[in-house]
């Protein structure tokens, strides 16, 4: 078996060079075995507004997480993170992975709205797969996590759909989440941001000042993509501000190890499924 997680580790990096992205190998040997899927399913109009959903067998009342992927906001799909979903899902926890649109078609502001429809279909259609729409959390990694920051801590997009981040979401899982990264050296994350009103009003940590749901914020030490500062200067803010927040660092683990450690047969590379349940577990039984 040791031998099995030596290959595959050697394997990955080799295979993000070509066409064959790490994601495929995990999805073929991550087992979806005690989920049921349900695919392409359309929360709003576009071709790029449909999702996956992913829900324990015989699940009653069961927590429910929204995941959104990363991609630098210009690439992705939701078919991409199936070994993440069916992993949650596994575990007890119905699991929604949208599609939202990109850049160019969009800026910041555009993706951020599909996010907010998405949480709104997962409120409205989680009873149908099992779910406890009273006990709704969003996960991000990357992009995605920069995604799931702004909908639980800036009002804007969540109230545009009658949602309330403090009243509606049980918690808020970052896992390599950008979250104070401009000023910017790379043109296109620029572009992607320049339609703000402010540089500032673009950056979850503007809005780690107020109440807010329970926060798990997790970060490889040997991130060299998204550095672990967002993550730890994101959690001090959080807590002067009096949200529950709860920040890990992975010692040595970088940008797509600590994604891939969702998957079989890698989760010995960081905690980050163990950590991310035991946080939905957690929260899903408090009282807000």
């Amino acid at each position: 078996m040791r031998f099995i997680y030596r290959m595959i580790s050697a394997l990955l990096p080799a295979l993000a060079l070509v066409a064959c992205s790490p994601a495929v190998v995990l999805n073929l040997v991550t087992s979806s075995h005690g989920a049921n899927t349900h695919k392409d399913i359309a929360y709003g109009q576009g071709p790029r507004h449909k999702l996956d959903v992913y829900s324990p067998r015989g699940a009653q009342n069961a927590p429910v997480a929204v995941l959104f992927y990363g991609g630098s906001w210009q690439s992705g799909d939701k078919q991409t993170y199936r070994f993440v979903a069916s992993a949650l899902a596994t575990r007890g926890i119905v699991t929604i992975v949208p599609d939202y649109r990109l850049y160019p078609e969009v800026h910041h502001q555009g993706f951020l709205s599909d996010g907010a429809k998405a949480v709104r279909w997962a409120k409205d259609h989680a009873r149908e797969y099992g779910g406890d729409p009273s006990k709704l959390f969003l996960i991000g990694h990357s992009a995605g996590a920069y995604i799931a920051a702004m909908l639980a801590l800036d009002d804007e997009w969540l109230g545009k759909e009658g949602l309330s981040a403090e009243r509606d979401l049980k918690g808020f899982v970052g896992i390599s989440g950008p979250y104070d990264f401009l000023p910017s050296n790379d043109k296109k994350i620029v572009a992607i941001f320049s339609t703000a009103k402010t540089q500032a009003l673009s950056q979850p940590v503007s809005f780690a000042d107020g109440r807010h749901p329970p926060v798990l914020l997790l970060h490889g030490t040997g991130d060299g993509i998204v550095f672990p500062k967002n993550s730890t200067e994101l959690a001090e803010k959080l807590q002067r501000s009096g949200t529950a927040v709860e920040l890990k660092l992975y010692p040595g683990v970088g940008h797509l190890g600590i994604i891939g450690a969702m998957g079989f047969p890698l989760r010995f590379v960081a905690p980050t499924l163990e950590d991310t349940v035991g946080f939905i577990s957690m929260h899903s039984e408090k009282a807000r």
